[in-house]
């Protein structure tokens, strides 16, 4: 299984940025793609959620109306579309796979099975 991330760059205030997670070999039955992010200093927190069976997806408060999730038909890629970007989004962003759960907004980081190796967003004021 490899998940891999991508689409990080440098941008302005206001702008957007687009990031892919390519995935490869999941054979979950019930998966979901989770989007977290961490900023120098604090903690890795999870942004945004799909479940690849339904479409189903969840955002973290901070982002919700900015961030879009979304797979594509496939099932092998999952975006997520990042508009109106401000300073407090830069971080190394990653994407992860795991077992769907209704609680996964809160479900722990061991939770998830695999994790992509991050890509660098970077927003400047």
């Amino acid at each position: 299984v490899q998940l891999q991330a991508s689409g990080g760059g440098l941008v302005q205030a206001g702008e957007s940025l687009r990031l892919s997670c390519a995935l490869n070999g999941l054979t979950f039955d019930d998966y979901a793609i989770g989007w977290f992010r961490q900023a120098p200093g604090k903690e890795r927190e999870g942004m945004s959620w799909i479940r690849i069976s339904d479409g189903t997806t969840l955002y973290r408060d901070s982002v919700k109306g900015r961030f879009t999730i979304s797979s594509d038909k496939a099932k092998t890629t999952v975006s997520l579309q990042m508009n109106s970007l401000k300073p407090e989004d830069t971080a190394v962003y990653y994407c992860s796979a795991g077992r769907y759960t209704r609680a996964i907004r809160s479900a722990p980081e061991s939770w998830y099975d695999y994790w992509g190796q991050g890509t660098q967003v970077t927003v400047s004021s």
